[in-house]
């Protein structure tokens, strides 16, 4: 071997030695990489729970199927949290499968759609399940078997649409939780704040007795809820971590799930069964160790979780554009010929469901909505199934046997060692009997999942969920009406101080007012006191003036003008009552005698003033009434003299004099609406704004014909 062939040979040995340093450095990290992230997925524990009685087999034994359609569907316009929906159709109007037909009235709420076609034959309140049992705004549908859909919006690739127009999609289709709360799912795919969001969960834990609703959809449609998470991920800015929770009782789903999931980044995380795992809070517990804060919302930690049902309608509204319209839902029950799970449209009536399924009815005790922990009772079977209805549980007394009798709270403290969210349900127990809000509320009675464990375990058999959720709706409504309060306050607080503004600024221009008026009476009397004279003559003659019209009004002749006018009237009116009377019916003239009295009392009212009015016009001395009309004679007289001269003497002058005469006339008149203003403003009057429009007017007059007379002036030169 040449010197050359060894130098070769020698660096292909350090180049195959370097390699496989590097393969075991790559298999090491390798290893650590699938020794952390086995360490992530390792489900916790959180504090507290139960085991009840799983009872679910009864209705796994057959696939998901279906019924067919009822002849009315009822459609309350509140299926989710937040604010009723607004309809759009009115009383006869035809509708299509999937069209829209009421609108979300708000952030917080869902459009509604028609599950099936037909004609719309009511908008009333109907029953709705509902704890409360009381009913509810809906739209009743008149269905005529055809199933015509209205037109679809198709997404072959919604990787093509940006994450805020999935999300418009998403909300119009009407997508909301459907584990139970039902809130809508567009709202909480956009958490406000701008929350950082690393981990995406998908719950398919379904931890309630009887339900299997999530669980036979896992088995049958896992590559829809897959596709569908694939959709949520996108829209979340692909987050680090996706992660679906599935207890270990339902192997099938487990494994139906790890094969349409094959190929994803996607985590199956298989924890041990333990109620309430399915709790939102509970199960982010489970799969981060992560504690989401009192009042707190899972995107405060970074995190947001929906249900494997939900993921599956949000792949649905985004791929063809179907809006939520029908749900799978549990019947199941000891009463019932047959347990399964059904995809039933929305607003199907309950009683509906149940001749289907062949309730006995000399066997039900009661019709539960929801499984036996979380669920609630109602007694009309017309409410329907809406977005949120899982399972409808019909047992029989010795399936589901009636509680007994509560007895006094012996202080054992099981409540509090089953509390999945590490509560004092005791202590809240008493403060929600004495209606103590302060101390409910310093207990953290809203991180209460309402799980039923504690009622569970409660050897007394104390209902302690029902006194929990009494609490809860009193604390909202103290909590509404006191923001009702305060924004009435706030209301009468502005307005207080609008008012008060105002009244300064009035009370601010009254006092400068008064003030100009102050000064410029100073100064007219350091000027001298011709112009007081003037004024009090002026007000001299008005006083006259006055004291004339009001004798004048008072005069003898006068007042027995009036009472003859009076007496005229009266005596027509007492003849027209006497005719109306006598072409009066017999029912009619019982009334009319009481006007007809009425009226000849006035009459004598009448005629007594027209006497008096009389005497005292004869009481006036002849020689006072001959002195008046000769002094009237006279004044008139002079002023027609006056008159006469005045119309000579403008007759005589040339248009320059005329002009300075009225000029002169203009002055004077200035001058007197001067004084009278400033009389109104010493006197506070609350004409002063006449007086002012008075003066200006004058003001503009005298200065229009100062301008005139320059004008002419000028044209002389």
């Amino acid at each position: 071997m040449s010197l050359e062939q060894e130098k070769v040979s020698a660096e292909q040995q350090r180049e195959d030695r370097r390699q496989s340093v590097e393969e075991r450095r790559a298999a090491r990290e390798a290893i650590l990489i699938a020794s952390e992230k086995a360490r992530e997925l390792r489900p916790n524990d959180f504090p507290g729970g139960v085991h009840p009685p799983e009872n679910k087999h009864q209705s796994t034994g057959e696939p998901i199927g279906t019924i067919p359609l009822a002849e009315d569907l009822i459609v309350p316009l509140l299926q989710s949290a937040g604010a009723t929906s607004l309809p759009l159709v009115n009383l006869g109007d035809y509708v299509m499968k999937g069209q829209k037909i009421a609108e979300a009235d708000g952030l917080i709420s869902c459009p509604v759609h028609a599950p099936s076609s037909g004609k719309v034959v009511a908008i009333e309140p109907c029953a709705v399940p509902h704890p409360s049992g009381m009913p509810a705004d809906s739209i009743v549908i008149r269905t005529d078997g055809e199933e015509r859909w209205c037109e679809l919006e198709p997404c072959e690739d919604f990787r093509r649409l940006e994450p805020v127009d999935l999300l418009e999609k998403i909300r119009n289709c009407g997508v909301a939780g459907m584990g139970g709360a039902g809130f809508p799912t567009a709202v909480k795919l956009d958490p406000h704040g701008g929350a950082e969001i690393d981990t995406l969960i998908i719950n398919g834990t379904e931890c309630e007795p009887y339900i299997t609703a999530d669980d036979m959809l896992m088995r049958e449609r896992a590559a829809e809820i897959i596709a569908g998470v694939e959709i949520l991920a996108y829209i979340l800015d692909e987050p680090e971590r996706v992660l679906i929770g599935i207890e270990d009782n339902k192997p099938e789903a487990i494994a139906a799930m790890r094969e349409a999931a094959e190929g994803t980044r996607f985590d199956i995380v298989v924890f041990p069964t333990k109620y309430p795992s399915g709790g939102e809070k509970q199960l982010i517990q489970i799969l981060t160790g992560r504690e989401v804060p009192n009042r707190g919302l899972p995107a405060n930690v970074g995190i947001v979780c929906q249900n494997v049902g939900t993921a599956r309608a949000v792949y649905r509204a985004v791929r063809f554009g179907e809006p939520l319209i029908s749900r799978v839902t549990t019947v199941v029950g000891e009463a019932l010929e047959r347990s399964r799970n059904i995809d039933v449209p929305i607003g199907t009536p309950i009683h509906h469901i149940l001749k289907q399924h062949g309730a006995h009815r000399g066997l039900m005790q009661k019709v539960i909505i929801g499984g036996p922990m979380m669920g609630y009772t109602i007694d009309d079977e017309n409410a329907p199934v809406i977005k949120t209805t899982n399972c409808i549980l019909v047992p029989t007394v010795e399936e589901l046997p009636p509680s007994p009798p509560a007895q006094a709270c012996i202080r054992c403290g099981f409540c509090a060692e089953v509390c999945p969210a590490s509560l004092l349900p005791q202590q809240l127990y008493w403060y929600a009997r004495a209606e103590d809000r302060e101390k409910l509320q310093a207990y953290n009675l809203f991180d209460c999942i309402e799980c039923g464990a504690c009622s569970y375990v409660c050897p007394s058999t104390i209902p302690l969920v029902q006194y929990y959720r009494a609490a809860k709706g009193d604390i909202r409504i103290a909590e509404e009406e006191k923001e009702k309060s305060d924004r009435a306050r706030d209301r009468f607080e502005f307005r207080k101080l609008r008012l008060e503004k105002a009244e300064k600024e009035k009370a601010a221009k009254r006092e400068a007012r008064r003030k100009a008026a102050e000064q410029a009476r100073q100064q007219r009397e350091q000027a001298g006191g011709a112009e007081a004279e003037t004024a009090q003559k002026e007000a001299d003659v008005v006083a006259a003036a006055l004291a004339r019209v009001k004798a004048k009004q008072a005069s003898p002749e006068q007042l027995l003008a009036r009472a003859q006018r009076t007496l005229a009237s009266a005596e027509s009116r007492v003849e027209r009552m006497q005719q109306k009377l006598q072409a009066a019916e017999e029912s009619q003239r019982d009334q009319l005698a009481a006007q007809l009295k009425a009226a000849e009392l006035k009459l004598q009212e009448a005629r007594q003033k027209l006497a008096e009015a009389e005497q005292k016009a004869k009481a006036v001395p002849e020689a006072e009434e001959k002195k008046a009309a000769d002094d009237s004679q006279a004044k008139a007289q002079s002023a027609i003299e006056r008159a006469r001269a005045a119309a000579a003497a403008r007759a005589s002058m040339s248009p320059a004099d005329k002009l300075a005469a009225e000029i002169e006339a203009l002055k004077a008149r200035v001058e007197k609406a001067q004084i009278r203003l400033e009389k109104a403003c010493s006197a506070g009057d609350a004409n002063i704004e006449a007086f002012e429009t008075a003066l200006k007017n004058l003001q503009i007059k005298l200065e229009d014909k100062m301008r005139e007379q320059n004008q002419q002036q000028g044209g002389k030169q």
